[in-house]
């Protein structure tokens, strides 16, 4: 098959993998291998423009293939129609391949050396990071790890960046393998058996207290009235009504539900001391210039407000809209876009310590452990995945929550609008659910930890680390150190 040929479609066969090993399919099993074809196709290819436009249309079909829920939530909630959904849908997948155009450039010069199984590693876990700082990050390599338990022992040191790591090397070094390179630049492998050595993981416990865990599932839709408020106010009642338990937790705003709202307050305030335990709620709160805040409100058993949390990490598209896309409408349904909170709080509940924080903010691991490092012993993630529809984002999202329970070691109650709601213990571990799509309740455990993981300790220093290394690694390797390679690159240019 000619190059012309073969290299787009190894290209393209990465994206697929990639795509594969999450949900809806999760063929996590491929993760060790879902770069392959595409390291091999950066090895045979040498022009590094056209390693970055195979890499951009790859990386994507892979963010357009693993979030078609975005296009739904542009076209429905965004009001765009099908042809303006579909068109900022493809801008946005254009957008985030960038960074997969990135890697496969600079890959290209790393594969040809013999430190290339961690410097790609490297390269990718690097520019891995980098998703959260450019708009929007999801699903890395490293999340298909998550039921592997020998893997899952770097969570707790280096974050899911250290899994993300590790499944590249294992990549490249198959990759290397078919093009025939020297066994001795395969020794890079040892590194792994670091895994043997690590603790087994957080003991197995049953978790001593329970959550009243809410679902309401309110359409996302409605266009609410007194009546219809009234009427949703009521079924929440009922569905938190428990007693014995440690603390009530509705998701992310289900229906329109004001701090400043003195009879809501009171409401709230009712549900708390009838079921004598803490109560934490998602409310629209407003800064003093009258600037809408997307927020997380604790009561305590006696209905008096704790705390409050601004969500400080926003979702684009759905609380702001970034300026490259200023013609796409917002989803909600506030007057101007959100803004975002600016500290970390976390809640006292008698003598212990919860953090919550707030639907996307789960797929920035950095900013989780803030809350877990602030002295929060549980944490909360509340949500409104009902923008999702019917759509494998529910299950990708409670998969990216799961990881952030591993690197914390810390229990997470989980609380969203129509699915799915669940509690997960300290080594990712789903230990209860709630049916999706269902309006109920139930009581599901969890318990208070204490421990400080060293990937809450000092955060995202493996990745930072691994960006650092990759990039002067690339930048080593594209520049010729013979004669022969000078030789080779000027032959190359003449041609």
């Amino acid at each position: 098959m000619p190059p012309r040929v073969l290299h787009p479609a190894l290209f393209l066969t990465s994206a697929v993998l990639q795509i594969t090993i999450f949900p809806p399919l999760q063929w996590s099993w491929l993760a060790p291998v879902a770069l392959t074809p595409l390291l091999f196709a950066c090895a045979k290819e040498t022009s590094w423009m056209r390693r970055f436009l195979l890499g951009w249309a790859a990386g994507a079909v892979f963010w357009c293939g693993m979030c078609p829920w975005i296009q739904f939530v542009l076209e429905v909630h965004g009001g765009m129609g099908r042809w303006g959904g579909w068109g900022s849908f493809l801008l946005f997948g254009l957008y985030k391949g960038l960074p997969m155009a990135v890697f496969a450039a600079l890959a290209g010069f790393l594969m040809h050396r013999w430190y290339a199984l961690p410097a790609t590693a490297a390269l990718w876990t690097g520019i891995e990071l980098l998703h959260g700082w450019t708009g929007f990050a999801w699903l890395g390599l490293g999340n298909a790890g998550i039921d592997m338990p020998l893997p899952m022992r770097l969570a707790t040191i280096t974050g899911v960046f250290g899994l993300s790591f590790l499944f590249a090397m294992l990549a490249c070094a198959v990759a290397c393998v078919a093009l025939r390179r020297r066994r001795r630049e395969l020794a890079w492998l040892l590194l792994s058996s670091v895994l043997l050595i690590l603790p087994r993981g957080f003991r197995s416990v049953e978790g001593a207290q329970r959550a009243l865990m809410v679902q309401p599932n309110f359409d996302t839709e409605a266009t609410w009235t007194a009546e219809s408020l009234r009427q949703a106010e009521l079924q929440l009642a009922q569905l938190s009504r428990a007693t014995g338990v440690s603390i009530i937790v509705w998701p992310e705003v289900p229906a329109p539900f004001y701090e400043g709202d003195t009879r809501f307050r009171e409401y709230a305030a009712q549900i708390a001391r009838t079921s004598e335990a803490n109560f934490l709620l998602g409310v629209v709160a407003y800064t003093p210039a009258g600037q809408p805040l997307n927020s997380a409100m604790m009561l305590d058993a006696s209905g008096n407000v704790v705390g409050r949390y601004d969500k400080m990490n926003l979702v684009p598209f759905g609380e702001f809209i970034p300026p490259l896309f200023s013609f796409v409408n917002r989803i909600t349904n506030e007057v101007g876009d959100f803004v975002p909170g600016s500290r970390i709080v976390t809640f006292a509940a008698r003598d212990r310590s919860i953090g919550a924080f707030i639907c996307y903010e789960s797929a920035l691991p950095g900013f989780v452990r803030r809350f877990t490092l602030a002295g929060a012993q549980v944490l909360v993630n509340l949500s409104n995945d009902g923008y999702f529809g019917d759509s494998a984002a529910h299950r990708q999202h409670l998969a990216i929550v799961r990881m952030r329970a591993a690197e914390n070691r810390r229990w997470i109650l989980r609380a969203t609008n129509d699915g799915i709601t669940a509690t997960i213990d300290p080594r990712g571990r789903i230990r209860d659910s709630l049916l999706p799509f269902a309006r109920t309740s139930a009581l599901l455990p969890f318990d208070y930890e204490n421990t400080i993981t060293p990937y809450v300790r000092y955060g995202d220093w493996f990745a930072w680390g691994c960006l650092l290394v990759g990039l002067a690694a690339s930048l080593a390797s594209a520049i010729p150190r013979s004669r022969s390679e000078l030789a080779q690159v000027d032959s190359k240019m003449t041609e």
